[in-house]
Order: structure tokens, then C-alpha cells, then sequence
């Protein structure tokens, strides 16, 4: 996905009032030994936009809460046994919607239904939808690889108050890390 600018992630996944739920994905390294993770820290992620210190604060907040959910401690010091970083990205999107009156003079009894039936007139009307996404990546730190990533995207609603862009960014993470540590299926 094309970043066109960065927005506070307090406006990242705040819901809109046609949107639908949010879309999250997730792949995980199958070879990994999930029950061995304990404690995690914070690193910033190599080529991801630096967000406002306040979204920062927000992101970090939100998904350390639901680390805490699973059963990991943040670290105080530098060892860790999970490095976390995350991303955030706003896209822009051209919607087209186009309305039929339904009514109008149409082909008549002849014309393949009854007289006065089809026809009308149809208009269209294009919008910019703003569609947010994060991006969390978990690292084992040791051997430094790549154990667990998870993307959520959703409809943005650029209006939304601080309120409500906080309690969709919650239900954001929460569905986001639903599935950490993952279940391996046999």
C-alpha cells in the first residue's frame, strides 16, 4: 500500500459510519516456540514514519495492554526475549457511488415489461475514503528473526473525537493480537 502522508494514529482505525469492521491478518513462524516468550521491549522499526510522541505513547499504551493480556511483561532493562515495533499508514481511496430514480419512461408493455416500468435516470457521485493501517511486527531476539506479524486496516473517519479514535484503536489491537501467540494446527 502506497503511504500518501501519516496521520495520528488516534485518527488510524477510527471507525466510519459505513465502514466495515476491521480487516486484520496475520502469519506467524510455525517453528517457533510461542510458551518460551516472556518478556518484550520496543524498537523502532528501520524505515517506518515517526509518528507524533502523543500516538506514539497511545499505540505503545494500547498494545502493551493486551501483551499484558497474553502474558508478557515489558522489560525494564535491555534484554528482552521479543522485540516489538509497529507501523502506521493512511491511504487514500476513490469510492464511486451511483444512484438510479428507478422512475421515468421507459420501454413500455412492448419493451420487455409493463408500460411506464425501467428507465430513470442515474447519477454518480466520487468520494475520498481515508483507510488506515498498523502493523505490528514481533521479532524473537534470538536469533533476531521474525516470529509474528499482524496487519489491521479499516475505513477511517477523520471527524471521529479523540474518544472514539481511542476506543476503536483499542478494538483494533484487541482483534489485531487475537491471535498471539497462535495456535498451531496439526
Amino acid at each position: 500500500m502506497k503511504s500518501l502522508f501519516v496521520l495520528p494514529v488516534a485518527l488510524l482505525l477510527a471507525g466510519a459510519g459505513t465502514a466495515a469492521a476491521q480487516d486484520v491478518r496475520y502469519n506467524f513462524d510455525k517453528q517457533a516456540n510461542f510458551a518460551a516468550f516472556k518478556t518484550y521491549k520496543w524498537v523502532a522499526l528501520k524505515g517506518a514514519p515517526p509518528l507524533s510522541d502523543l500516538v506514539d505513547r497511545q499505540v505503545k499504551a494500547t498494545v502493551d495492554a493486551e501483551l499484558g493480556r497474553k502474558g508478557l511483561t515489558l522489560a525494564t532493562g535491555d534484554a528482552a526475549d521479543l522485540y516489538v515495533g509497529y507501523q502506521a499508514a493512511v491511504d487514500q481511496e476513490k469510492q464511486f457511488t451511483s444512484y438510479d430514480t428507478g422512475w421515468g419512461y421507459g420501454p413500455g408493455w412492448y419493451g420487455g415489461g409493463w408500460y411506464g416500468g425501467g428507465g430513470g435516470m442515474t447519477t454518480g457521485q466520487t468520494s475520498t475514503i481515508l483507510v488506515g493501517q498498523l502493523a505490528v511486527d514481533i521479532y524473537a531476539s534470538s536469533p533476531q528473526a521474525l516470529v509474528w506479524r499482524g496487519v489491521a486496516s479499516k475505513t477511517l473517519d477523520a471527524k471521529a473525537k479523540p474518544e472514539k479514535q481511542q476506543k476503536n484503536l483499542e478494538k483494533a489491537v484487541t482483534k489485531l493480537l487475537k491471535n498471539y501467540p497462535p495456535v498451531a494446527k496439526k
